[in-house]
Parts: structure tokens; C-alpha cells; sequence
């Protein structure tokens, strides 16, 4: 019952489990939707924020190239320049003019001796392209700094007579990257062509200047941006949002990167929140459904079935004592008031067995009187003139009271079939015992088989000597019975006495036989009436019923005694 109620108490939760778990989803699918969208606002923000920068040094690179001084050539003026060019502007560290054979020509800072400038990546690639120029991560040769080079041709007419080189600063790029400000396990990643990484936060120390594994070289050149969920490299999953390198307007990668740890933390805590409320509440709904199962279901049970233990041990006067509106305390007080019922019907079974005991008991001992009686008028009428058949018939009279007595008294009820047959025919055949036989094995009968037993062998004895062969002289009867698979198969067969027929209807006896074994034993008889006297075969159960259907030995289903 316990199991039960606390199955009534998940079932009570499962819709709000089921409410809450969809609620969960839908959120956290919501959630990363959110994510995805920021993380690609945020790549698109700090792509263009690299583009302006690359974009006001392009100008600027344009606005170098318009210098008189630039475009002469004139070494002195160009160097004077360029160096004021350089003085107010911090992104840059240098900015100079290189021939087209690669060596320096005038700039805003002395060149080292022997510097050249021809094997340069990005040298190469603006001689091909004859256009403004973003190379990758590179050691200047003049500084010994990081930076990323720009470069651009210095045109007359339609020939390139130079090549105007700058760079940005790395170091000033990461400032400017870390001063946008990232959030906790944020990041944000600048990386060149080559994959090479120029700026990112956090931890730019690890990462810059290093490059990108492997698995991710290929979202440098995809074909266009994207939001995809990965482990970063520092051992972080993210949701990161990138926009591929695309000339001429996006000259770098760059990406970033939303932590889900972070970005999913306050659905994380309110999960968290909710589970430990679930199990609290399943916790409690458990105590309660215990508690109140206990309370208002267990214990008013548990009284009803204590209450009937105690009448099945006999003591009937044991109630719930039940009371109450509710369902169980009507169940209660209804099974009360019923057993107050059987309690009564009880006494008056009690004492209407007592009555009927009373009168079986009057009723034997005036049959034993009159049996007397008659005794004492024989006695009195013939003993003396015929003492021998007196005797006889003392006898006689004394086994046919002992007969009575056993019917009445219901002694012996528990015997043997030769017992009880031996028993009903000794007052008919008290002095001639060698006119019956008996033959069958020893079959011992249940109580309330014994004395209808009784009863039929007697009425069969009595019919015998008032129609059949014991009342003729040399008449005789044969006993015989078998028992097979709980059943008992009793055969009375008559000899050698008067001739006997069929009656023309049933009398008190037939009707006895008929009607002597209670309905458990299934009994079924015949009586065939033939020219040397009556075949009586009555069977009937001792065990559990034979299964339906099975042959009936005595060859009828419905066979009925008859009044021999």
C-alpha cells in the first residue's frame, strides 16, 4: 500500500517534472540561439573595428603618397616627413619609402646597415598586385618588434616607381583589442592569412604569435562567415562566431568566442535550483503520501484486518470501533454493524443447534424407551413358553436399537465402509450373519459421508426384510465396493429370495437414498429390479470432484434410487 501511494505521489509530479524538463529545453535551445546571434554580432564588431583601423592606414598611406617630398623623392624632405608623420600617430612605429629593387630610400627613422626589404611576403605581393597591401605577422627588421605590415605602390602615371611600407603595432592592436573589454570566458581572436594569431584576449602572451591548430586553419579562408561550438585551445567549450579572411575588405580573421559554461551559467543555477526544489518537493510529497497513507489509510486498515484476525481466532467480540466522514470510517463502522449481525446469527445458530441437540437427544432416548418397551412385552409374552426364540429376537431388537442410536447420536460417523455396513445390518441379520457378505477394501469415509452411508444400507436392510431376500430363509446379500481416484463404487445385490418388480411409485425410502449425501460427493445411484432380486450401485465422492465430462462408472448422468 506504501508503494502504492508513493506511486500516486510520483504520478502527482510527473506532470510538473514533465512541465519543467520541457521548460528546460525550450529554454536552453532559446538560450544558444541568443549565443550563436551574439557571438556572431561580436566577430562582426571586431571586424570592423580592424577594418577602420586598416582602412585609416590605407588613407593614411594615400595621404603620404600625395607629399611632395614623398613623391620626389627627395631623401632629406622625405625623411623630415615621415618622421613628423610618425610622431602623432601611436599605431605605428615607422613609415618609409623602398625602391623597387627592395632597398630603403628615405624613412621616419635610420636604416641598419645592409637592410633590405626585397624578401618580404608582403614586398612580393604588392609588386604583383600593384595594390595597397596587409601582410602577416612579422619581425621588423628596424624595430625588433611584432607588427603587421601595410604597404602600398608609389605611383606616377602608370608606372610604380616605389613602394611606401608601414606597419601597425601588435602590441598597440592587443591594447586596443583588451580595452573593448571581454567577458569571463570570452575571447576574442585576430589572426594574419598564414593563421598566425596578431591579437587575442585572454591570455595574449600564450597565443600571440603562435598558430592556429590545425583543425581550425581551414575557417581563416572559409567561404563565408559562421557560428560553430568548439574546445579552445585553453580547454574552454565555446560557441564561436568568425568572419573569414575576405580581400580587399577583410584583410585579417577574426573571431569570438562566447564560453557556455559562462553564457549558460544563470540557466545552469535556475536548473539547479529547480532539480534541488523537484527533490525537495518529491521528498516531501513522499513523507506526506507515507505520513497520511499511515494516518488515514494504513492504520484504519490495518485495525479492519487486526479486527478479523481476531474473529478468525475466535473472539468475537473484537469492532474497529470505526467512526468518522470519511471513506475508510464508513468501511469501518458498516463492518462493525455487520459483524454485530453474524454475532447474532451466531447466538441463534448457537441456540438453535442447542434446541435441535436438545430434541435429537429427547427423540433417542424416547426410541431407546421404546425399544425397551417392546422388549420388556416380549419378554413378558413368550419368553417363558419359547426362551430360545426370544432370544433371537432380543437379539434382534437390541442391534436394531443400536442401529437407531448410531443414526442419531451420529457415532461412528467416522469409519470404515465395513464399519458402518456391518453396523446398519446387524439388526437384521443379528443371528444370521452367514447370509451376508462383505467383500471391498478398507475405505475409511469423512464425517459427513459415513452417516448417509448409514442411512441408505439401513433403509436397503429394512426393504430387503420387509420385500427382499432377508425375509425370505435361505435369501442372502452381497456387499461389494471399490474405491478408484476418490471415488467409492458401492454395490448391494440380492439372491435367492422372493421374486421382486419394479414399484409403481416412490416412497419415503426412495426418496431418502436419493437425497441421504450432501451435494460435495456428487453421488449418483441405480436400482435394477431383476427376477432373483434388486442390484443396487450407488458411487460417490470421498476426494475432490473427478473432472467434468469423465465416464460415470454406473454408465447415466442422472440416476435416481427407487423404492424396492
Amino acid at each position: 500500500m506504501r508503494l502504492k501511494l508513493v506511486a500516486v505521489a510520483v504520478a502527482a509530479l510527473a506532470p510538473v517534472v514533465a512541465m519543467l524538463v520541457y521548460n528546460e529545453v525550450a529554454l536552453r535551445h532559446q538560450r544558444n540561439e541568443e549565443v550563436r546571434a551574439s557571438a556572431a554580432q561580436a566577430a562582426r564588431q571586431a571586424s570592423s573595428e580592424v577594418e577602420r583601423i586598416i582602412e585609416g592606414l590605407h588613407a593614411l598611406l594615400v595621404s603620404v603618397a600625395a607629399m611632395p617630398s614623398v613623391r620626389q623623392l627627395d631623401v632629406p624632405a622625405c625623411n623630415a616627413a615621415l618622421e613628423a608623420v610618425v610622431e602623432s600617430i601611436p599605431n605605428i612605429r615607422t613609415i618609409f619609402v623602398v625602391g623597387l629593387d627592395g632597398q630603403p630610400i628615405c624613412g621616419s627613422m635610420a636604416f641598419p646597415e645592409g637592410v633590405i626589404f626585397s624578401d618580404r611576403d608582403y614586398f612580393q605581393q604588392m609588386l604583383t598586385t600593384k595594390a595597397f597591401v596587409v601582410g602577416t605577422y612579422t619581425q621588423s627588421r628596424l624595430v625588433d618588434r611584432p607588427v603587421l605590415p601595410i604597404a602600398m605602390p608609389l605611383m606616377e602615371g602608370d608606372a610604380m616607381k616605389a613602394v611606401i611600407v608601414s606597419g601597425i603595432r601588435v602590441d598597440w592592436l592587443q591594447n586596443r583589442i583588451t580595452e573593448r573589454g571581454v567577458a569571463t570566458g570570452n575571447a576574442v581572436t585576430i589572426a594574419d592569412g598564414n593563421g598566425t594569431i596578431v591579437a587575442r584576449v585572454p591570455s595574449p602572451e600564450r597565443f600571440v604569435g603562435t598558430a592556429m591548430p590545425d583543425a581550425y586553419q581551414r575557417l581563416i579562408h572559409a567561404d563565408q562567415p559562421d557560428v560553430i561550438e568548439l574546445m579552445s585551445e585553453d580547454g574552454t567549450e565555446r560557441i564561436l562566431g568568425y568572419r573569414p579572411i575576405a580581400l580587399p575588405s577583410n584583410p585579417l580573421y577574426v573571431s569570438a568566442g562566447f564560453s557556455k559554461e559562462e553564457a549558460f551559467a544563470p540557466i545552469n543555477r535556475a536548473t539547479t535550483m529547480n532539480t534541488l526544489a523537484i527533490i525537495g518537493g518529491a521528498l516531501f510529497a513522499f513523507l506526506a503520501a507515507i505520513f497520511i497513507g499511515n494516518r488515514f489509510i494504513l492504520v484504519p486498515i490495518s485495525r479492519i484486518a487486526d479486527v478479523m484476525e481476531k474473529w478468525r481466532g475466535g473472539q468475537t467480540t473484537a469492532r474497529t470501533g470505526m467512526k468518522g466522514p470519511d471513506e475508510l470510517g464508513v468501511v469501518g463502522a458498516t463492518f462493525d454493524r455487520l459483524l454485530d449481525e453474524l454475532d447474532e446469527r451466531r447466538r441463534q445458530s448457537q441456540e438453535a443447534e442447542e434446541e435441535r441437540s436438545l430434541l435429537v437427544r429427547e427423540l433417542a432416548h424416547r426410541v431407546k424407551n421404546g425399544f425397551t418397551l417392546v422388549q420388556a412385552i416380549a419378554r413378558q409374552t413368550f419368553s417363558r413358553s419359547d426362551p430360545e426364540r426370544y432370544n433371537s429376537f432380543a437379539e434382534r431388537l437390541a442391534a436394531l436399537a443400536g442401529t437407531y442410536d448410531l443414526i442419531l447420536s451420529r457415532e461412528g460417523s467416522v469409519s470404515s465402509v465395513r464399519e458402518i455396513v456391518s453396523a446398519a445390518l446387524r439388526a437384521h441379520v443379528a443371528s444370521q450373519a452367514e447370509r451376508i457378505r462383505l467383500d471391498g477394501p478398507e475405505v475409511v469415509l469423512p464425517a459427513d459421508i459415513a452417516l448417509p452411508l448409514s442411512l441408505v444400507v439401513h433403509e436397503l436392510a429394512t426393504n430387503a426384510t420387509k420385500y427382499g431376500s432377508l425375509g425370505s430363509e435361505y435369501g442372502t446379500v452381497t456387499i461389494e465396493w471399490k474405491q478408484d481416484d476418490g471415488r467409492v463404487l458401492l454395490v448391494w445385490t440380492e439372491a435367492d429370495g422372493p421374486p421382486v418388480s419394479t414399484p409403481t411409485k416412490k416412497g419415503f425410502g426412495s426418496i431418502l437414498i436419493e437425497r441421504a449425501f450432501p451435494a460435495k460427493a456428487q453421488a449418483r445411484s441405480r436400482s435394477d429390479y431383476r427376477p432373483g432380486g434388486l442390484v443396487f450401485e450407488v458411487i460417490f465422492l470421498i476426494g475432490e470432484p473427478v473432472a467434468k465430462g469423465e465416464v460415470d462408472p454406473l454408465g447415466k448422468d442422472d440416476m435416481h434410487a427407487s423404492e424396492t
